[in-house]
């Protein structure tokens, strides 16, 4: 540790000439052509058993059952448990991680999308004088420009536009920001600035006007963190980790040190979760790299051993596009509890978040209507009023509990720091606790300096920093246009292609169907509105999808984007799955329904749901009633009081407008409360009170009668007073 530090001493004056001699610039180049050079050599000596062709699950099984002993084996597949998994496998260890459900199911997947410093926590680091904390943020900083360096398909830039409606705030936030951009140093993304009121109103224009007086915009990095964390995962996997999701540690394997007669972990009982099937996997040293559940694998080592996790839930939601610019975030630096709201572009939608709460420790997190609320509450307070923001228009929420490493004595999870401790039992096994996304290398190299260190394990030094994660190396901004020419692909369909798998992107372009249209050649969608085509699910399961919520969650991020498209999306998924990986009917029902229940409570369908009930209120003026009254009586001809499937299909048939029953059926669905199969006219009424309030959005059935409707009436005889005839 000594040692390091004065290597890092070193390198702090050996910085400080160069810039004295070569200047900022070119100090940055330098540095720049310096962590090439490093990247290059450490690459070099690096083999890749696996370069070509991944290993299949079932090989990767095999290789855990059937090896005599590992020198790590890494519980939990999350950033944390694959960053360690890449930085032991690449320092020579041979190396096992499990993972009892799917890689990054857990609190990873359900990030900010943020890679940054922490610009809150560098502002308590200098109001209390706090130096952990400055240093958290510092090493976050490096951390950061390393991952955007390493991934570059998977992140990018962001810039975050902090509003200012108080002159005294512009030179107190102007001087924080600043002071962020000189931690961060030559690794600084971009220089902040500041921002005049016309400035800001035209790059953010849907921002509200009133008593703003400027704007101060600062960088940080952004990231799909289910796939950063799955592209950790494969490089791993390609350096020879032996890995395996849904297998679950059943017990730790324990013997006696002679020496001292304690008794030393020396391995787990594991299961595979799909089949059954138990099996040993020997190690000489386990770490415990399990996110919140820290403290349920420390009890299995040690009933009697303290908690060191607190954990605490962070709901996000998701919000159409049009919401926020396409390249700029916006920061509420204090909301109405004192909490931080980010409001971010990502994957052409807007990411509404995060709340900061007390929770118990689940598998299944679901996030509540009280903190979907709050974060409503909290964008209308800083969007224009010309801006409607609408209960409806929440497409997909979701709830991540983070495992903060926490002070027994705190009352609160809002003050305790993201920091993270590498801890040791007295049996030998590490646990790695707390810490943030962006810091996980950084976090695996300290817990993977502690594990040789107490298990005198032979290995060399971390090869981690600058190494290239899986589509990185091949990937290029220009990419997507390879795709296009090459395979015939939408423009759209290739950018996220290439934004997605990086260089690895033509395996999947390999694996897309011809479409039978002039254009695009191939490429099938799995829904009309998002980039996400078949291929993918076939690339999924080389990605060791296992399940149909691996594929809707992690391999695409479709349930995270719009709950509805992806429930539509599922039956082609489930089916494209059960072909390739030989499912039984009942394998294939009971994945359908895994995935709708996901959907349903994980992923906030239920929220948006709810929004319409049997006893929702009737909330419309007499003109209203009686106008939608009059469009649902020119669907129910007979005036039974409801309308089917074939009342709706009759009246698009006149009108030339084709829709297939199964669609049909499932437009309908969403309005009919009872379940009966019709739609009464009660029903239809709650749907449109609950569509004027806001509570409802883009619902089908509303925008597909107004449109036969208005159809009908263009196609209604002319009198003949109108038409100017007449004797």
């Amino acid at each position: 540790m000594a040692f390091r530090k004065v290597l890092k001493r070193t390198a702090i004056v050996g910085a400080g000439a160069a810039a004295a001699l070569f200047g900022l610039s070119q100090l940055v180049e330098y540095r720049k052509t310096q962590v090439c050079l490093a990247r290059q050599a450490a690459e070099a000596e690096l083999k890749v058993p696996f370069a070509n062709e991944l290993p299949s699950r079932s090989a990767q099984l095999a290789a855990l059952r059937d090896t005599e002993e590992f020198d790590v084996l890494i519980v939990g597949g999350g950033a944390t448990g694959a960053g360690c998994a890449l930085e032991a496998v690449t320092r020579n260890l041979k190396t096992a991680l499990v993972e009892r459900s799917d890689y990054s199911s857990g609190t990873s997947s359900r990030s900010t999308k943020l890679i940054h410093g922490g610009v809150r926590y560098l502002q308590k680091a200098i109001m209390k004088l706090d130096y952990e904390q400055y240093m958290m943020v510092k090493e976050a900083l490096h951390e950061r420009a390393n991952l955007l360096e390493i991934a570059p398909h998977l992140s990018a830039p962001l810039p975050i536009m902090l509003p200012v409606y108080k002159w005294w705030q512009l030179p107190y936030y102007w001087a924080g920001i600043k002071m962020y951009d000189l931690v961060a140093g030559t690794q600084c993304l971009k220089s902040s600035y500041m921002l005049s009121k016309s400035k800001a109103l035209e790059l953010f224009p849907m921002l509200k006007k009133d008593r703003l007086v400027g704007a101060i915009v600062y960088y940080d990095g952004q990231h799909n963190d289910a796939r950063m964390n799955l592209a950790i995962g494969l490089t791993a996997a390609r350096y020879g980790a032996a890995m395996a999701n849904y297998t679950e540690v059943v017990s730790l394997l324990k013997r006696s040190d002679p020496e001292t007669g304690v008794e030393k972990v020396c391995g787990a009982r594991c299961r595979d979760v799909l089949t059954g099937q138990e099996f040993d996997v020997r190690a000489k040293c386990v770490i415990n790299a399990t996110g919140p559940f820290t403290d349920s694998l420390r009890k299995m080592d040690d009933q009697k051993t303290v908690d060191i996790c607190q954990p605490s839930a962070g709901v996000h939601i998701v919000i159409p596009g049009y919401y926020s610019p396409d390249n700029m975030g916006l920061l509420d630096p204090a909301t109405s509890d004192g909490r931080v709201i980010f409001f971010l572009p990502w994957e052409k939608m807007t990411i509404a978040g995060t709340t900061d709460s007390p929770t118990s420790v689940t598998a299944h997190p679901i996030p509540t209507e009280d903190d979907i609320n709050f974060i409503l509450n909290e964008v209308r307070n800083y969007l224009s009023p010309d801006v409607e923001v609408r209960r409806g228009d929440v497409l997909a929420a979701w709830s991540g509990i983070r495992p903060l490493v926490t002070d027994p004595n705190s009352k609160d999870t809002q003050s305790i720091c993201r920091n993270h401790i590498v801890n040791v039992s007295q049996s030998g096994m590490v646990t790695i606790a707390g810490g943030k996304w962006t810091t996980y290398r950084s976090m695996a190299e300290e817990t993977l300096d502690a594990a040789i260190q107490t298990h005198q394990l032979e290995a060399s030094a971390s090869k981690t920093v600058g190494l290239t994660l899986e589509g990185g190396r091949d990937w290029s901004p220009t990419l997507y246009i390879r795709l296009v020419q090459d395979y015939g692909l939408e423009n759209e369909v290739a950018q996220h292609l290439a934004s997605t798998y990086g260089g690895k992107a033509f395996e999947v372009a390999k694996m897309a169907q011809v479409t039978g249209k002039r254009w695009p050649i191939v490429g099938k969608r799995l829904v009309s509105e998002f980039p996400y085509i078949e291929g993918e699910v076939l690339y999924a399961i080389k990605e060791y999808a296992c399940t149909a919520i691996d594929v809707i969650a992690r391999r695409t991020r479709l349930g995270f984007l719009n709950v509805q498209a992806a429930d539509e999306a599922l039956p082609r998924i489930v089916e494209i799955m059960g072909k390739r990986l030989n499912w039984t009917s009942d394998r294939k029902t009971e994945e359908l329904e895994a995935a709708r229940k996901f959907l349903y409570y994980e992923m906030g369908y239920r929220s948006r749901s709810e929004q319409l009930t049997k006893t929702s209120e009737i909330n419309l003026d007499y003109q209203e009633v009686v106008r939608y009254k009059n469009r649902f009586h020119k669907f129910d001809k007979e005036s039974k009081g409801f309308i089917t499937t074939v009342d709706v299909q009759r009246v698009l048939q006149s009108i030339n407008i084709q829709i297939d029953e199964n669609s049909l059926h499932e437009i309908l669905n969403e309005v009919d409360l009872n379940k009966n199969g019709q739609v009464e006219i009660d029903e239809f009424l709650q749907l449109m009170s609950a569509v004027k309030k806001g509570q409802v959005s883009d619902s089908r059935l509303a925008i597909l009668l107004k449109t036969a409707e208005e159809s009908l009436d263009l196609r209604a005889p002319v009198s003949v007073d109108r038409s100017g005839g007449g004797v």
